[in-house]
């Protein structure tokens, strides 16, 4: 099947929104809204395989695109549903979102699982640029991009497993994880999650768009510092664990792995 760029958006925009409908329809029954983030995670590795098997002339940068992205969405997505969606409790900001909203709650949730679908779109614009670089010959581009796809997975993977496995010590209940990368970073999932766009924008170059790639790395750099990332996760941080957190903050890099500071005591 040879589709359009415009038929391509399209089709993957209507899929996003029929995904997080029924997502949203699932979390009024189990009123947790946390699935939508796996929802969007493994939304992003459906559109790239779906922009990979139609666009014409597909060869191995197509294939790579889509083991590529399939293999990051869906273990990230994995990860979400069974350590945060399917633990028994819903995720602090989900539970503030639903006390703010109060009766409005269910509405306002479908607006925001909705919007979730218009971002797998944003965000897949950089897949969609690397299945129309329809150049036969891979270059050193490709590999650089491989490599940086694989490194990133190796350390979201890997920050992923130190997070769990400190927190399935209820020793360390109420403790920051300073456990392996953590030690270096105090977010280095969201590190390496960002990381991983880069490896589009090489397997982009060669296209004449390749520019529009770095939509990837941009928006989520933005997304981390400024909107739902880094901002979320240390005002809940703060709630739970309070002056350990501070410290915490103090000594460790907010994002890009970096040596410690250690604080006189």
């Amino acid at each position: 099947m040879n589709l359009s760029t415009f038929e391509q958006i399209l089709i993957a925009g209507a899929l996003m929104v029929v995904l997080m409908l029924v997502l949203w329809l699932v979390q009024l029954r189990t009123k947790d809204a946390g699935i939508v983030d796996a929802g969007w995670a493994g939304g992003l590795g459906l559109t790239a395989i779906f922009y990979a098997v139609t666009t014409p002339e597909a060869g191995w940068r197509q294939i790579i695109l889509a083991v590529a992205a399939g293999t990051w969405s869906f273990r990230l997505a994995g990860y979400l549903l069974f350590n945060r969606v399917l633990r028994g409790e819903e995720d602090g900001r989900y539970q503030t979102l639903r006390r703010n909203w109060g009766a409005r709650a269910p509405f306002y949730l479908l607006l925001f699982f909705e919007f979730q679908a218009g971002l797998v779109v944003l965000f897949s614009i950089p897949y969609l640029v690397v299945a129309r670089n329809t150049i036969p010959a891979l270059g050193w581009t490709d590999v650089v991009g491989v490599i940086i796809l694989l490194g990133a997975v190796w350390g979201e993977v890997t920050a992923d497993r130190q997070l769990a496995r400190f927190r399935s010590n209820p020793s360390n209940r109420g403790k920051t994880c300073r456990v392996g990368l953590w030690n270096f970073s105090r977010h280095p999932n969201y590190f390496f999650e960002w990381l991983h766009w880069w490896g589009y924008v090489f397997l982009a170059i060669g296209s004449s768009w390749w520019w529009i790639a770095l939509l990837g790395p941009g928006i989520m750099l933005l997304f981390l510092f400024k909107i739902t990332g880094i901002p979320a996760t240390e005002k809940q941080a703060l709630a739970s664990r309070g002056e350990d957190y501070r410290r915490y903050q103090r000594e460790t890099s907010a994002f890009i792995p970096w040596p410690p500071k250690k604080e006189a005591r």
